[in-house]
């Protein structure tokens, strides 16, 4: 059964920064698309990026373009998601996810495996 335990989160004032990870274990973590969503209060997961297993390209959301940054180190089974220049309306509970079949969706529905998820919040 695959598991995937993120950290890193925390509280942290605008314009600040994060990084955060993602370690998965029991299963090939190399060839699965892995991705970032957040959920805020209130609100729906969104997804906020994700990386390509196949090439390694990544892609995002708008809203984060240019400030977060996802890379992966297989040899460490890891998965990471760099936050710079963070806003107030980054505050979230962030999940890494995981997808058996190689594509970086963008719909929570197509990830097969998920971690608990970590806090974020960023203060005014």
């Amino acid at each position: 059964q695959v598991q995937l335990v993120e950290s890193g989160g925390g509280l942290v004032q605008a314009g600040g920064s994060l990084r955060l990870s993602c370690a998965a274990s029991g299963g090939p973590f190399s060839i699965y698309a892995m991705s970032w969503f957040r959920q805020a209060p209130g609100k729906e997961r969104e997804f906020v990026g994700g990386i390509s297993p196949i090439d390694g390209n990544t892609y995002y959301v708008d809203s984060v373009k240019g400030r977060f940054t996802i890379s992966r180190d297989n040899a460490k089974n890891t998965v990471y998601l760099q936050m710079n220049s963070l806003k107030p309306e980054d505050t979230a509970v962030y999940y890494c996810a995981a997808n058996r079949g190689y594509y970086t969706g963008r719909f929570p529905r197509e990830y097969d495996y998920w971690g608990q998820g970590t806090q974020v919040t960023v203060s005014s």
